[in-house]
């Protein structure tokens, strides 16, 4: 399964212990990882600003996320709610993701149909238990 993360869920993953720390080291291990560069930005960004890593610690993270996610570059934002979330739907539909990752709610809330799943981290743990 090919599977996008947010940016806060990366964060989380690399700055805190629990869900979503396991949740990327799930799809390490069994899925592929797919991200783009407005994500990886706004990770950095996350980290630095947000959650205080230092920017050496930053700086170490962003590359080892490149190194084993697949990059995708999209080429426009597709219309959600703000900018943000455009760009990583964006990210998510460039890279032929399955499922997208997020805390976002509005993201959460799109209707059905949609051409990828969108779902929280404790729903991908879900999604993934019950063999999908």
């Amino acid at each position: 399964m090919r599977v996008c993360l947010d940016a806060p869920v990366l964060a989380a993953a690399f700055a805190t212990r629990g869900l979503c720390v396991d949740v990327l080291r799930l799809i390490l291990l069994r899925h592929r990882l797919v991200c783009s560069r407005p994500v990886l930005s706004e990770l950095r960004r996350l980290l630095t600003e947000r959650l205080q890593v230092s920017a050496l610690t930053a700086d170490q993270i962003i590359p080892f996320v490149r190194e084993q996610a697949e990059i995708s570059s999209p080429s426009q934002p597709v219309a959600a709610a703000d900018a943000a979330q455009d760009w990583l739907l964006a990210s998510a539909m460039a890279a032929s993701a399955d499922v997208l990752v997020t805390h976002r709610r509005a993201l959460l809330q799109i209707p059905a149909p949609f051409p990828l799943a969108v779902t929280n981290p404790r729903g991908f743990w879900e999604l993934v238990r019950r063999g999908r």
